[in-house]
């Protein structure tokens, strides 16, 4: 199966990148920055796809930059929807599968359990409202053969996200205030990137022709930001001071889901998937990351 990633230097997608380098299977995936083609560009996607032939495309590329896009949102709106469209129309003309990563943020925080599948989703913010018309346009175009996976919180040794903002505030000697009133659950990259390839070498994906569907995927457990942080700085082993406070005291521009946490159990079930604990998750990222750890263990 010839595979396209789809890239924009994500965590996401440098670390498929790494799971297939080791797994020696690269030779059958390709993945594209921007510089190959340009989602804000939709001449650049048409002119790309006409060059290349792909059995399944995993577009893990967005516009995610969640106060950002409030400001930008016809930028947001033609990477993680428009751009998302042309992909899933490209995709359908040409018999491709398609697997589209998606985010907790299409709903609105307010559900006292678990958010499943089925739930209505009802973004609070520009971001969300992006990336939910972006499902909506591959599921009302590929009535077959699309994967829709809702993800939370990514972290992971590359590039830009919570924990490298944990780790390099704690290398300057700051005092943390870190949000204890939004809760969700960490996604390791690397493990989400796992589940991918165990998927795509499924009997499920790769028999007959399977309706669209949507899915969840995020580590186990639950937390709040603060007790993210903490957990990075319990086993970094520092004496840095980290303090609680309220969504309110830490105005952003876009509104945040105080809950996102999303249920696992139909993507587990369905791919037969092992989903790893958020804590030894982020002891695993934490070993590859620069950085004197200590061997705290639960």
């Amino acid at each position: 199966m010839r595979t396209l990633v789809k890239v924009v230097n994500g965590q996401l997608g440098k670390s498929i990148k790494s799971l297939v380098n080791q797994q020696k299977i690269g030779d059958s995936f390709v993945f594209a920055t921007r510089d190959q083609f340009d989602l804000s560009n939709p001449q650049s996607v048409k002119s790309y796809f006409e060059s290349y032939t792909f059995d399944l495309i995993i577009n893990s590329a967005a516009y995610t930059s969640v106060d950002g896009a409030e400001l930008n949102e016809k930028e947001a709106n033609m990477v993680n929807h428009l751009a998302v469209k042309q992909i899933a129309e490209i995709a359908l003309n040409k018999n491709i599968k398609l697997i589209h990563i998606s985010t907790d943020f299409v709903f609105d925080g307010f559900k006292s359990q678990p958010y499943l599948e089925s739930d209505t989703a009802e973004p609070l913010n520009s971001y969300g409202k992006t990336k939910l018309a972006g499902e909506n346009a591959v599921i009302s175009i590929m009535k077959f053969n699309a994967i829709i996976i809702r993800t939370s919180w990514v972290y992971s040794e590359y590039g830009n996200n919570f924990v490298d903002t944990i780790l390099k505030l704690v290398k300057n000697g700051n005092e943390l205030n870190v949000v204890s009133d939004q809760i969700g659950t960490p996604t390791y990259a690397s493990d989400l990137g796992i589940a991918i390839l165990d998927i795509i070498r499924s009997e499920k994906f790769n028999g007959q022709k399977q309706e669209s569907q949507v899915y969840h995927y995020a580590n186990k457990g639950v937390c709040s930001w603060y007790d993210f942080a903490k957990e990075v700085i319990q086993i970094l082993g520092s004496n840095c001071i980290i303090n609680s406070i309220k969504t309110e005291d830490y105005p952003t521009t876009a509104k945040r889901p105080r809950s996102s946490v999303m249920s696992t159990d139909k993507i587990s079930q369905e791919f037969d998937l092992k989903i790893n604990f958020w804590k030894n998750s982020l002891k695993v990222c934490m070993k590859k990351l620069p950085i004197t750890c200590s061997s705290n263990e639960d």
